[in-house]
């Protein structure tokens, strides 16, 4: 009986390859190969930012992409730079080491649960909680360009980086298991960029500038982004408390894990 193929398996060998880039920098890492660990996630990134344009274009957005796209993030974005920073600096803390590498993986993994049972339709304007590939780039960005470096190479003093990556890892998880909302990446085609331009154009001058560094430009854009959303939020905190009589005010929206 011959094999149907449909269009369906482009965006899916998408999603396969960002799940072996997951597993490639596991074994990298494992290596003590960070950078090419931390090159790995990024380039799992490219590949689900790829699969889901490839979902579009050939019409094929399903139930089934959604699942295996949200088994491959766990693995890239979730396990993969826990792993990472358990073997670049917590496996000197012992058991609290093994607790605060794991939290990625595991509010990662609860974000995507939620993404998907709360998801309707396959286009949003904006996430809720901290995308799980945006909290991957923050850490291995973090930990490659600016915890490993030493000496003329690291622009951090050496005793402040342990309580800087804990601080980080913390906020990164407890931010994608949040309600704060995060834009959505414009699509870079005619239509995302005359609906979205300043957005587009951030998008492509952040590419730029991550080139011209060879990815020192990461971090710094990344937390940017992070910072953004709870800015944001902090904001529209602030103009709910001083008017609570306000009809059009958005409803309160739900508890981290609500489903």
């Amino acid at each position: 009986m011959p094999i149907r193929v449909t269009r369906s398996v482009i965006p899916s060998l998408f999603t396969s390859m960002n799940l072996f880039c997951g597993f490639f920098a596991i074994v990298k890492a494992a290596n003590a190969d960070y950078a090419a660990a931390a090159w790995l996630i990024v380039l799992g990134g490219i590949f689900d930012a790829l699969d889901g344009a490839m979902a579009r274009l050939t019409n094929s957005s399903s139930e089934f992409g959604v699942e295996l796209d949200s088994l491959a993030d766990v693995v890239s974005f979730g396990a993969a730079p826990s792993f990472i920073l358990y073997q670049a600096f917590f496996h000197q803390w012992s058991t609290v080491g093994v607790v605060l590498a794991s939290l990625p993986a595991l509010c990662g993994a609860l974000r995507l649960a939620r993404f998907n049972v709360q998801l309707v339709g396959f286009d949003k304007d904006y996430f809720r909680g901290l995308p799980i590939p945006s909290a991957a780039l923050v850490l291995i960005s973090y930990l490659v360009f600016f915890h490993l470096p030493t000496g003329a190479a690291s622009y951090i003093p050496e005793p402040a980086k342990p309580a800087i990556l804990v601080a980080i890892t913390i906020a990164v998880s407890l931010l994608m298991v949040s309600t704060i909302r995060y834009d959505t990446i414009p699509k870079l085609n005619m239509s995302g960029i005359r609906k979205n331009p300043s957005k587009a154009i951030g998008l492509l001058v952040g590419i730029i500038l991550i080139a011209v560094t060879r990815g020192g430009a990461i971090f710094p854009l990344m937390a940017l982004y992070l910072l953004f959303g709870v800015g944001r939020q902090l904001v529209v905190i602030s103009r709910r408390s001083g008017d609570d009589d306000d009809e059009d005010m958005e409803e309160e929206e739900e508890t981290p894990f609500d489903v």
